[in-house]
């Protein structure tokens, strides 16, 4: 092979080339880590080109820029998602063919990107990925972590928390920007210069910028996902070095580093707090300066910013953000301060995602004293303007020597978003009841999306290639269109298909587990999944009560017909969360009982996947029977693994809460098991005395279960193991497990009836199919560009 440039005309032999002259290496020897760089390279290439034409049309366009800031981008592998995305897969597996490699190996070889723990990140990435797709100009925002999330493995049913290592192999897509490096301030003072207050930092740390191109379906525009690195501004000390105190001559650059080591540090100590807040204005400020800078490079006048930019907050994480462009636009670039505060807030929006109000971010006033003396004043500022212009309101971004990030971020916002009907309709009048009075229009709703190019067409390819055969491929692009398959449910030939892809996509999943965890899972039981972080709110809790409950009940009447049925539990606890770390553990107790049981095994699995990521996500979602999405009514915002399941042919069980609510209307409630008590119910509920007690004492098979684990059943050399949990349960019960349990016993029987009928099962999974194309990522993009941002497509203007 000749040294000239990269072929672009055929993959294999542009990955021939970077395997022999960027990795050096010889066919005859490379491993199977040297083809897929190899690959990759070749992928990227074709990326690349998109990249530059992208961004070259957005500067003659003018256009209004996107920028998306999250703390999480839970990206995953992306090498098949580029693939797919260029419509590359067909050549790509013929060419690793041809070198005799197994293809999914290969893709399988990339490391996990670590870099989100749950929803909120996956819906980071989705969104990333639909604003390509639509051709929508748009940067996201986030930290480069060394580790991220932890990995997860159990001792002894215990989670235990080792660092992740995604970026000990080199990471292909991304590349480095020396040129958009930044130094950012922290601590020191805030002191009075002809006048004017000036934040003198006492510690500087320099932001390190990576930009991975995100490539839209079907490969015609790739948007920038920039990440920034800690690094420090002095990273060795010589001098300490020559003195003979190695250690601390690399202290600055240790420190500095530690900023983007790990995602979501844990926050129970007081340096674990300074950490948090230290990395969310670290993102948030690099962010704010990157965007001014290409912004002034452009059009120079700060005015027009509203008009070119528009900053969505992910959550309260970068609520810091716009203080900071405030901070700047005042302090630094001279614009009076009620003027640079009416431009911040026509540039800001804010995604809200929780109602909880412990997940609603507040810090401590001395903490943000002691890191950013001057954000404090400027957000004392915000609030007088606040007070001043709302006279009656009920509470302000400072309460009780705390700074409240959900209500300085809808201060500072021109649109609040919630990210389902029912939750957008509950910020109304719970968290931002008061907000909602005073600005009666500020807050919108768009539901939640994912994006079909990797939830459906990448990691289900059986199921995409007969929707393609039966309706063609342009539901690819418009998911909508999945409503054409509706009249082939009725066709027996047509449902068999669609079940033989179930089928096989389970039997899969029992070749993997017996392979790598030493499981034999029956494959033809009912695959019951509840895969998601680990929550109260989320009840796993009630979950495996109710596996407890099933267990005992097989025993006691085996004769009964009971249909074989495999639960699957896969996600992670935050390292600092007791109960929840307590959850799992119970999970992998009772597991290990049950599983043991020659009376019921034959009938009853239950099996705890260790390290959940987007990997294991797309395993598991093709081959689910059953979508368990059980949150308590009125605590989950919106969920998108719920959308994901049905867009895969899964039924859900669940609550009437977030999504579930739209997803039930959509797909039908024949075809949804619903069970619990509405978000009114519950709030009435917890308001009445020993409500947890009354239930129990209504429901034998309750009773039964919690006394198991009371009495160690599961537990036996250490009986009082779970009395926290068990205490939980019995007393306050704030997420009404108790309460819900009878009706979610109910609606699991109901399942076992209807699985029963595999015809009519099929035909419930495919309507699933056919009735969730409403739930994509581009949909709920188009909705923000219209709705919040202003922002218009590019594709095709030219």
């Amino acid at each position: 092979m000749a040294r000239d440039d990269p072929p672009k005309s055929g993959i294999r032999d542009a990955i021939l080339w970077h395997l022999t002259y960027t990795l050096g290496k010889d066919p005859d020897h490379a491993q199977l880590f040297d083809w897929r760089l190899a690959l990759s390279h070749a992928v990227r290439d074709r990326i690349v080109d998109r990249w530059m034409e992208s961004a070259r049309a957005t500067r003659r366009a003018g256009a209004r820029r996107v920028y998306y800031l999250s703390m999480e981008f839970l990206i995953g592998r992306l090498l098949q998602d580029n693939i797919v995305n260029l419509q590359l897969a067909d050549e790509t597996q013929a060419a690793v063919d041809s070198f005799g490699l197994d293809y999914r190996a290969l893709l399988l070889d990339e490391p996990d990107a670590a870099l989100g723990n749950g929803g909120l990140g996956r819906l980071a990435a989705c969104f990333m990925e639909s604003l390509a797709t639509i051709g929508c100009p748009a940067h996201g925002y986030g930290i480069r972590y060394e580790h991220g999330l932890f990995r997860q493995s159990f001792a002894a049913g215990r989670q235990v928390e080792a660092p992740e290592d995604w970026l000990v192999q080199p990471f292909v897509w991304q590349f480095e920007r020396p040129e958009a490096r930044f130094t950012l301030g922290f601590g020191g003072h805030v002191a009075t210069h002809q006048g004017k207050p000036v934040w003198e930092p006492e510690s500087f740390v320099q932001s390190e910028a990576f930009d991975v191109p995100v490539i839209g379906w079907p490969g015609n525009w790739a948007n920038t996902l920039r990440l920034w690195a800690g690094r420090a501004v002095d990273p060795f000390d010589l001098s300490r070095f020559n003195a003979g105190d190695f250690t601390a001559a690399a202290e600055a650059e240790a420190l500095a580093r530690t900023i983007s080591r790990v995602l979501y540090p844990q926050d129970s100590t007081e340096k674990g707090k300074r950490l948090r807040l230290t990395q969310e204005y670290f993102f948030s400020a690099a962010s704010i300066r990157d965007i001014l800078r290409r912004f002034e490079g452009e059009h120079g006048d700060l005015r027009l910013l509203p008009r070119k930019v528009a900053i969505q907050l992910n959550d309260t994480h970068p609520a810091i953000a716009g203080p900071e462009l405030l901070r700047i636009l005042h302090d630094e670039r001279g614009l009076p301060f009620d003027e640079a505060l009416d431009i911040t807030r026509a540039c800001v929006n804010y995604t809200n995602h929780t109602l909880l109000p412990e997940a609603l971010e507040s810090w401590g006033e001395g903490l943000f004293s002691d890191l950013l003396p001057r954000h404090l004043q400027i957000i004392e500022r915000i609030d007088a303007a606040d007070a001043r212009a709302h006279p009656d309101r009920r509470g302000g971004a400072r309460d009780q020597g705390r700074v409240r990030m959900g209500e300085l971020a809808f201060m500072l916002s021109n649109r609040v978003n919630g990210v389902s009907a029912l939750h957008t309709g509950l910020m109304k009048t719970t968290v931002f009841a008061d907000r909602h009075r005073l600005h009666p229009d500020r807050i919108v709703n768009q539901t939640n999306g994912v994006t079909p190019r990797r939830w459906l067409l990448g990691c289900n390819p059986r199921l995409s290639r007969l929707i393609c055969e039966t309706i063609g491929r342009g539901w690819i692009a418009d998911l909508e269109q999945l409503q054409r398959l509706e009249p082939h449910v009725a066709d027996d030939g047509w449902l068999g298909r669609f079940a033989a892809a179930k089928a096989a996509n389970k039997a899969d999943l029992c070749d993997w587990t017996l392979r790598e965890h030493g499981v034999a899972l029956a494959p033809d039981a009912i695959f019951d999944v509840q895969i998601k972080r680990i929550h109260e709110y989320k009840r796993q809790h009630l979950n495996i009560l109710e596996a407890i409950a099933l267990w005992q009940a097989m025993r006691d009447d085996p004769g009964a017909g009971w249909p074989t049925r495999v639960k699957i539990f896969a996600g992670k606890a935050a390292p600092g969360y007791v109960l929840a770390k307590q959850i799992i553990r119970l999970i992998n107790d009772v597991a290990a009982v049950v599983n043991a049981d020659p009376a019921t095994n034959e009938r009853l699995q239950i099996l705890y996947l260790p390290n959940y990521n987007v990997t294991l996500a797309e395993r598991l979602i093709p081959a689910a029977d059953l979508s368990e999405q059980i949150s308590t009514a009125g605590k989950e915002a919106s969920g998108t693994g719920n959308m994901k399941f049905a867009l895969n042919g899964a039924p859900t069980i669940g609550t009437l809460d977030g999504a579930n609510v739209e997803i039930r209307e959509r797909v039908g409630a024949e075809n949804f098991f619903l069970f619990g008590l509405t978000a009114e119910e519950a709030e009435a509920r917890r308001l009445v005395p020993d409500h947890a007690g009354r239930a129990i004492a209504a429901d034998p098979r309750l009773a039964r279960a919690i006394e198991a684990i009371r009495s160690g059943s599961f537990s036996p050399d250490e009986p009082d193991r779970y009395g926290d949990i068990v205490a939980n349960l019995t007393g306050a019960d704030y997420f009404l497990v108790c309460s819900d349990f009878a009706d979610y016993w109910r609606a699991q029987r109901q399942v076992d009836r209807a699985y029963a009928d595999r015809d009519g099962w099929a035909r419930m999974a495919a309507r699933n199919l056919a009735r969730s194309g409403w739930f994509s990522s581009d949909r709920a993009i188009r909705g923000y560009m219209q709705d919040i941002w202003g922002a218009q497509s590019l594709l095709g203007r030219e």
